[in-house]
């Protein structure tokens, strides 16, 4: 079995500097590349470059070596076909089927998985035909990867920058390892919850947990893979945003229900993985609480915080939609999740077992993924991105 081939498109804008960088990952992890640059492309990065890079000679005209008919074989041979950066022209052209160079050609003709990862102005990016081209694209089965929020060309700073090309590459490798020319989560829409809330004490002080959001942030990366279109309420993670996702950052409970709920309204599943503070002090000093010397400290008194889970769950915002929980158990795991399962009514619950060396903060994780429906799916200690593609499986079917 020979290495993967990808072909990677370039089109001209700023970014194809850092299309070099993810070049360079895919070359160094053993991926046969092939670069595809637009006319335009040329003008910031040169042919050179592309081929002393990736190994291979790069085309750039549909009328270069003619006898290998280059605007069909380049897409039929290819097991992933990416663009990056993928100008708001690119993503027109490739909606409405036109061919007028090598690499939208090359789209034409590809079987493969595609991925788009879009850079460009903020106003162009959210422009109403940009949207329903990226739709389209979508509903066909082809990832779209989500811009980045940054800096983008001088002065300017909004949505429309090209994500880290670390992000890209992982997004690439999660749909290369599926190797479906259609992902399964194409043209839906899903929110995922991710790290843990922190309820203030003071201007210095707060109740918290031990989430890291790590296994949040591997379901957003699979869902993105898949073709989903990703919101991510992100509490308190620190964690790098992934390619393709719209991170939403909150601090406590309360705004995570909040961004929840609004990001639910047209989502086809949310799955609730941030670990939510139970309560939270029933009152907020101003002012950092002194220690004094003569006295102890007044008892902190808690109130409940909103049950986010039941609440999506008993309510939900659209027909059909699929409402998934995690639960966090230190003893008798899989009776206290059954119970929660009920209480909570959700469709799915992953139950699994923590403490202070365990689950929080590791790469790793091991669960039983409960269903309303009696179901039981055990998933083996391994990666976070394991057990987050477990639940997507489970979540597909289940979809209206």
């Amino acid at each position: 079995m020979g290495k993967p081939k990808v072909v990677l498109g370039v089109s001209g804008g700023i970014a194809a500097y850092k299309a070099c960088e993810l070049l360079r990952r895919f070359t160094e992890s053993g991926h046969d590349v092939r670069v595809v640059p637009t006319a335009s492309a040329l003008h910031f990065v040169g042919a050179t470059t592309w081929s002393a890079l990736s190994g291979n000679p790069v085309a750039t005209e549909v009328w270069d070596d003619v006898h290998e008919v280059p605007h069909v074989r380049i897409g039929q041979h290819a097991d992933l076909v990416v663009v990056a950066p993928a100008t708001a022209d690119v993503l027109a052209k490739a909606a409405h089927g036109l061919a007028d160079d090598l690499l939208t050609n090359t789209l034409l003709t590809a079987r493969c998985p595609v991925v788009f990862a879009p850079a460009m102005h903020t106003e162009m990016w959210e422009h109403p035909a940009t949207q329903e081209n990226v739709a389209t694209l979508r509903r066909r089965g082809t990832v779209v990867l989500e811009p980045a929020v940054g800096r983008l060309t001088g002065v300017d700073t909004g949505k429309g920058r090209l994500p880290d090309p670390v992000e890209i590459f992982e997004a690439c490798r999660r749909v290369l390892a599926r190797g479906v020319a259609k992902p399964d989560l194409a043209g839906r829409h899903v929110v995922v919850s991710a790290g843990g809330t922190r309820e203030p004490l003071d201007p210095v002080r707060f109740l918290g947990n031990r989430s890291s959001g790590k296994q949040g942030y591997a379901l957003a990366r699979t869902a993105a893979a898949r073709g989903a279109r990703v919101t991510l309420v992100a509490a308190n993670t620190g964690l790098p945003d992934p390619a393709g996702v719209d991170v939403v950052e909150v601090g406590t409970a309360v705004q995570l229900r909040e961004a929840v709920l609004k990001a639910a309204g047209d989502a086809d599943a949310v799955v609730m993985a941030a670990a939510v503070a139970d309560f939270r002090p029933a009152t907020y000093a101003s002012g950092k609480i002194k220690k004094k010397d003569d006295q102890e400290p007044e008892p902190v008194v808690l109130v409940r915080n909103p049950d986010i889970l039941a609440e999506i769950s008993a309510d939900r915002a659209r027909p059909g939609q699929v409402v998934v929980g995690f639960a966090a158990e230190t003893d008798d795991v899989l009776a206290n999740g059954r119970r929660k399962l009920e209480r909570k009514g959700c469709d799915l619950l992953v139950v699994n077992e923590v403490g202070e060396r365990r689950t929080f903060g590791s790469e790793e994780n091991e669960a039983v993924v409960l269903g309303a429906d009696g179901s039981e799916t055990p998933v083996p200690y391994g990666p976070k991105e394991a057990l987050a593609d477990t639940v997507w499986d489970l979540v597909v079917p289940r979809l209206a």
